[in-house]
């Protein structure tokens, strides 16, 4: 018996290619920056005063105040599937949700699953997904309470998260200040490596995104006021949420893309000429505000869609040189820093 034999008689979803089912999958899916930014600017705003954080402007989550020491993050994502495997498809999915509560200095409380399958979609996937996500919800610190399912040409999973915050102790994009060192908490190039690495490379990143950012977001929230903006990586890629914080706060975003930190065979597959759908609408979206003396494979890398990426930081020198000084081990890693100037961001 082969290991491909072996591996079919353990796992009843080894031929299972959830990415068979769909056209686009993951934050890729998402719609292009620019188009989404002029909607939303088109939308009215707010007048609640409770509502600390909606679209005027928007975050990664909304705030509402509840009381004078709680704050309710309330958020959703979903996305079509952009890994074969149902139980990483679900954990990714639950990982990436969560992540928006932790971008924003929250801690995660209940979720509800937002699920839409084919009709003759496997029901035995449908429970692995809902598993693996109910899974990841605990590991974050919260409960599946719920959710809704309806029928999709194309499978679709997300969920909508609701977390709690000290009102006044809320990450924002904004709020960066020159002189702040840019840390990140998760290694770049999720969408090239599923697009060009090797079956290891693969894993690798799928690894990556199905870890949480419970503990990066918990390491920020003990270093208190040094910690000045945060958001998370995902559809937008390094460039485009770097773009954001730079905007919002009214600085420079220096992103040092030789010392990046990308997932087995990112690098190598951008090198190779490798992009996804993603990357030209990222481009476009940054490219009125960008200054990029880097090489095209990194900048490729910072235009790269990310799927459950990790925290991006913008902090002060000495807090950030306490989380490096714990290494690798730790999670964090240097990516650029802060400078004064008209907003802008900057690929060197």
């Amino acid at each position: 018996m082969t290991a491909t034999d072996a591996a079919r008689d353990t796992d009843p979803f080894a031929d299972l290619r959830l990415t068979e089912w769909t056209s686009c999958g993951g934050c890729a899916a998402k719609w292009g920056a620019s188009l989404l930014t002029d909607l939303v600017r088109d939308m009215p705003a707010g007048a609640d005063p409770s509502l600390l954080v909606g679209l005027a402007p928007f975050d990664d989550a909304a705030i509402y105040q509840v009381a004078p020491d709680v704050a309710l993050v309330s958020t959703t994502d979903f996305f079509p599937p952009l890994v074969d495997h149902p139980s990483d498809f679900g954990a990714i999915a639950a990982a990436n949700a969560c992540s928006d509560v932790f971008a924003m200095g929250g801690r995660v409380a209940i979720a509800v699953n937002v699920a839409a399958f084919p009709e003759h979609f496997p029901r035995e996937a449908i429970v692995a997904i809902f598993d693996a996500a109910a899974a990841v919800v605990a590991e974050a610190g919260g409960t599946i309470a719920g959710g809704h399912t309806i029928r999709n040409p194309e499978p679709i999973f997300g969920l909508a998260v609701q977390g709690v915050v000290h009102p006044d102790r809320v990450f924002r994009k904004g709020g960066a200040r020159p002189g702040d060192v840019l840390l990140l908490s998760k290694p770049i190039g999720t969408a090239l490596a599923l697009a060009g690495g090797s079956p290891d490379d693969k894993a690798a990143a799928i690894a990556g995104m199905r870890r949480v950012n419970r503990r990066a977001s918990e390491q920020l929230q003990a270093l208190g006021g040094a910690v000045h903006a945060v958001t998370d990586v995902t559809g937008y890629g390094l460039a485009g949420h770097g773009w954001e914080m730079a905007e919002r706060s009214g600085v420079r975003v220096v992103v040092d893309t030789d010392g990046i930190v990308a997932y087995p065979g990112a690098r190598e597959a951008a090198a190779r000429g490798v992009r996804t759908g993603g990357d030209p609408r990222n481009r476009d979206y940054v490219a009125a505000h960008l200054d990029a003396t880097a090489t095209e494979e990194g900048v490729a890398l910072c235009m790269d869609p990310q799927t459950s990426g990790g925290l991006l930081a913008a902090l002060d020198p000495s807090a950030a040189a306490e989380l490096l000084a714990g290494g690798p081990e730790v999670g964090w890693w240097r990516v650029g820093e802060v400078a004064a100037g008209d907003a802008r961001l900057v690929l060197r």
